[in-house]
């Protein structure tokens, strides 16, 4: 029997519902979704595996016009994902009418591979609207299949799928079939204090923050963290930890609730916060912090 395998990368505007979908695909939380716009900062794979398949997605961040070094660093991620996708999907919302930066939009309509452009959030919208932004995108990207679907939703997601694997190259698997992610657990473990900081905190504090877990130490019952939030300024610091430390107390109390049902197993974790001026701009920190792969 033959074998389908390749990668499906996932592009788009911020905010249209990537993270959304490959979590739909995958069937576990692996990207952050809030409505906050740049969420997912990195590249993040997800595998599907099945008896004669294996779809390797990749959720990357919004395209943006970067404002700063980490940023110019999210859009290197972006520009990666042309170079190795099999398949690439082009995800838009209704109501949306170009990409926000012309060099990926005419990489997407010169693409040589199969370009699925699907058409998200349908569930806000109604019929007629529907069929304008149809005929808009057909006529804007020609060289794509249009499908609307609603990813929070699960609508028209496994008839997606099942186009996706109709279109894999015929290939031996890439990663071991019973593979996940190509992620370590402590990137997942950071993911989720990130998660919750950007759930908990406004205006600049969650773009400023990074996490680093350094220690996680797992036995048969109970999996040991601890992890320092990176912010760049003191004033940042006094608001992460909060009154009598009661807001990065809650931080740490819903992280450990989603860490325990992502592994299974009882988890304590530590967080403390350190000042770590300017990392953002800083190609040492960003590369020490896994952005950076120049």
């Amino acid at each position: 029997m033959s074998h389908k395998a390749g990668f499906v990368n996932i592009i788009g505007n911020p905010n249209v519902g990537k993270s959304t979908l490959m979590n739909a695909f995958v069937g576990e939380r692996l990207s952050i979704i809030t409505s906050k716009a740049q969420t997912t900062r990195h590249r993040i794979l997800g595998i599907v595996n099945g008896e004669d398949f294996q779809v390797i997605l990749s959720d990357t961040p919004g395209i943006i016009k970067p404002a700063y070094e980490l940023q110019s660093s999210m859009m290197d991620f972006v520009k990666s994902a042309f170079e190795d996708a099999d398949i690439l999907i082009y995800m838009v919302e209704i109501g949306e009418k170009e990409l926000k930066d012309e060099a990926f939009f005419n990489k997407i309509i010169h693409a040589k591979i199969p370009v699925l452009l699907l058409l998200n959030k349908i569930d806000k919208s109604n019929q007629d609207v529907l069929e304008e932004q149809i005929a808009l995108w057909q006529e804007k990207v020609p060289n794509a299949e249009i499908h609307p679907i609603s990813a929070l939703e699960n609508f028209n997601v496994k008839e997606v799928f099942a186009r996706i694997i109709a279109l894999l190259p015929e290939s031996p698997a890439y990663y071991p079939k019973d593979a996940l992610t190509d992620k370590p657990e402590r990137f997942f473990v950071n993911e989720t204090i990130r998660e919750k900081i950007l759930i908990n905190y406004e205006k600049e504090i969650p773009y400023s923050v990074e996490i680093e877990t350094e220690e996680f130490l797992e036995d048969e019952k109970i999996i040991r963290i601890r992890s320092v939030i990176m912010v760049e300024r003191d004033t940042q610091k006094r608001i992460i930890i909060g009154h009598k430390g009661g807001a990065l107390k809650k931080v740490g109390m819903q992280s450990r609730e989603d860490l325990e049902k992502f592994f299974g197993k009882q988890i304590h974790i530590e967080l403390y916060v350190k000042v770590n001026k300017d990392w953002r701009n800083s190609a040492y920190q960003l590369k020490r912090f896994g952005y950076n792969n120049k």
